[in-house]
């Protein structure tokens, strides 16, 4: 099982990206699954059914979402008709929308889990609870268990990493929009990488214009930040090798597609 993940879309720049070099990705590497964590697919704040739509056709079996999961009003008129959209599990129990998914591949099924953290974050309820609940019923069904831990904290991610090795086959984070560099295999099995990057605006700052970011550091007053319309753009994802039969992770390759690192077929 291959499993191809393309981390936090940022407006239009990053969707671009994600239809100009997704088919290409897939043509590559021939994942069964690709999952894309598009929770600031529009204009850097939440997603629209037309752009959720657009990312399925384009080759992705699950949207992930995060933080910004609200902000856009229009998803409250279709996220609970959304089969393969996955808003943090850890939310509220009442708000719409869910947490896991079950994707299949022939006769493969493999469970998508949505978490948030809470450190630096809006509070919600315990994701590691939450965790437990979601992934103790997942192997029930499936070894294969992909877990996006949107989180500031890096602490809290490899928390996660290491709360869910041995349980899970890959925990992979998002949020901070920077990738990292310590893609690893736990020693239960599980794969883990900090963050997976930010895929759209490469000259802005976590994907606004950097001269409002800029603005608000020098000055403490508050700044408008809006996502760049033009100029170079950046793709990050990882891909992941799972074991056929324990559905654990076996190799891990990061993917960074920008003018410094180009992407070869």
């Amino acid at each position: 099982m291959h499993i191809l993940f393309v981390g936090d879309v940022v407006g239009s720049p990053g969707r671009d990206m994600v239809h100009e070099y997704v088919p290409k990705l897939k043509e590559k590497y021939r994942p069964h699954v690709t999952i894309i964590n598009g929770e600031n697919a529009a204009g850097g704040k939440g997603i629209t059914e037309k752009i959720y739509r657009g990312f399925l056709e384009v080759g992705a079996q699950a949207v992930t979402l995060g933080n910004h999961t609200w902000d856009n009003r229009e998803i409250f008129e279709f996220i609970d008709d959304a089969k393969y959209l996955v808003r943090p599990a850890n939310f509220p129990a009442d708000n719409p929308g869910k947490g896991m998914v079950y994707l299949k591949f022939n006769q493969v099924e493999i469970a998508v889990i949505s978490l948030q953290g809470r450190t630096f974050m809006p509070t919600i309820d315990c994701p590691f609870k939450k965790a437990d609940e979601l992934v103790t019923e997942a192997r029930e069904r499936t070894p294969f268990i992909f877990v996006d831990m949107h989180a500031e904290a890096t602490s809290e991610k490899q928390a996660m990493g290491w709360y869910l090795d041995g349980r899970v086959s890959a925990v992979i984070g998002t949020h901070t929009h920077v990738q990292t560099a310590d893609e690893r295999i736990l020693p239960g099995g599980t794969g883990y990488l900090s963050d997976v990057g930010m895929t759209g605006p490469y000259d802005g700052i976590l994907g606004v214009e950097r001269e409002a970011v800029l603005k608000r550091f020098i000055t403490s007053l508050p700044s408008r930040f809006e996502v760049p319309k033009e100029g170079r753009a950046q793709l990050s994802a990882v891909r992941i090798e799972l074991d056929g039969k324990t559905g654990f992770a076996k190799k891990m390759e990061r993917i960074l597609i920008n003018d410094d690192h180009p992407f070869y077929s």
